[in-house]
C-alpha cells in the first residue's frame, strides 16, 4: 500500500496553490499526495505539465479528489446538467491522463453537499448516476484513471451510504474502470461492521480514505485501525490510503466540512507537519500487519 494525504489538511480555503505540498509530503514519509479537481478548471496544459515534473522529480504519486456541484451531477433530472457534467468530467479526466494521475475519487456520481431541502428522488437518480457513469466511466478507461465511487453518510450524501449500496451501483455500471472508494469517517457512522464492509469490496476497492470518527488524523480517535488494517491485507489491497483529515476551522474548507471548532488546538504549520508525520508512521505499523517495523502508538 502507498500512503498519502490530502493537500485541505492545512488550508482553511480550497483555491489555493496545491503545487506547494508535493514536496512537503515527501518529507513528512508520505507516497501520494491528493489534490482536487477544482485546481484543474481553466488550467493550462503547460501548468499541467510543470506540476507532473514536479511530482515526478519528488518521487511523489498524485491522486485527485473532487465533490462535484449541483451543475455537475451526473444524476440530475435536467438534460442539460447532467450533458454538462458529462463533459465537465471528459475535460478533467484528459487533464488526469496529462498528469499521470489514475485515481480519482469522490462523491463523483452526484453532487456534493446536496441541498436537503429539495424533494429527494433516490430511485430516479440512481438510474440516471448509473447511465451517465457508464458513459463516463468508459472515457475513465481510455484515460487510465480508475473512477472511484465514494461511500457517503447520510448528511453528505443520500445516493450511495453503504458498501453494500456501492457494490451494487458498481455492478449494474459493469465497467472495469468504475470501482468502490471507501472513508473510514463515512464507515463509521453508516456500516453495521467497518471490516465487514471492507470485505464486502473486495477486488472492487479502487481506493480508500482513512480518518477518524472525530475528523482527526488516524491515531487520534477512537477508530478500530488495526482490524481495519486486517480487513485491507485480507482482501489484498494494495492500492492507495490517503488520509482526509480536518482539523482546522474558519474559511471555505471549515465551513464545507461543518469543522466549528478549532480542532487542531491552535497547532502551528509545524505541529500540523509533525502530526502528519507521526501519523503516516502509525499507519505504516498498523496496516502493514506482523512483518512491518515501527512504533505502534502515537506520540
Amino acid at each position: 500500500m502507498k500512503y498519502g494525504i490530502y493537500f485541505a489538511y492545512w488550508e482553511k480555503e480550497w483555491g489555493v496553490d496545491q503545487k506547494q505540498y508535493i514536496e512537503k509530503v515527501k518529507k513528512l514519509g508520505f507516497d501520494v499526495l491528493e489534490i482536487s479537481c477544482a485546481m484543474l478548471k481553466g488550467i493550462a496544459q503547460e501548468e499541467l505539465k510543470e506540476m507532473k515534473k514536479r511530482a515526478e522529480d519528488a518521487g511523489v504519486i498524485l491522486t485527485a479528489g473532487y465533490g462535484p456541484n449541483a451543475q455537475e451531477n451526473l444524476a440530475s433530472a435536467d438534460p442539460a446538467v447532467a450533458a454538462n457534467a458529462v463533459a465537465f468530467y471528459t475535460d478533467i479526466l484528459k487533464k488526469l491522463e496529462v498528469l499521470d494521475i489514475h485515481t480519482l475519487g469522490g462523491g463523483i456520481y452526484s453532487y456534493w453537499p446536496v441541498d436537503y431541502s429539495r424533494p429527494i428522488d433516490k430511485e430516479g437518480d440512481w438510474a440516471r448516476s448509473v447511465g451517465n457513469v457508464r458513459k463516463v466511466g468508459k472515457i475513465a478507461g481510455e484515460c487510465g484513471v480508475d473512477y472511484c465511487l465514494e461511500v457517503l453518510n447520510r448528511f453528505e450524501g443520500y445516493l450511495l451510504n453503504t458498501c453494500a449500496e456501492c457494490r451494487r451501483f458498481v455492478e449494474e455500471v459493469d465497467v472495469d474502470a468504475v470501482k468502490i472508494m471507501l472513508d473510514t469517517f463515512h464507515m463509521n457512522i453508516e456500516e453495521d461492521s467497518i471490516t465487514e464492509a471492507i470485505l464486502l469490496a473486495g477486488d472492487k476497492l479502487g481506493h480508500f480514505h482513512v480518518g477518524e470518527n472525530n475528523r482527526r488524523l488516524p491515531g487520534k480517535g477512537g477508530m478500530p485501525w488495526y482490524e481495519i488494517g486486517m480487513a485491507l491485507r485480507a482482501i489484498g489491497y494494495d492500492k492507495n490510503v490517503v488520509m482526509e483529515p480536518f482539523v482546522r476551522s474558519g474559511g471555505g474548507v471549515g465551513t464545507d466540512i461543518k469543522i466549528w471548532r478549532d480542532l487542531s488546538e491552535g497547532a502551528t504549520v509545524e505541529q500540523l507537519d509533525r502530526d502528519a508525520a507521526q501519523s503516516v508512521e502509525f499507519l505504516r505499523y498498523v496496516f502493514g500487519g506482523p512483518n512491518s517495523d515501527g512504533r505502534s502508538v502515537l506520540r
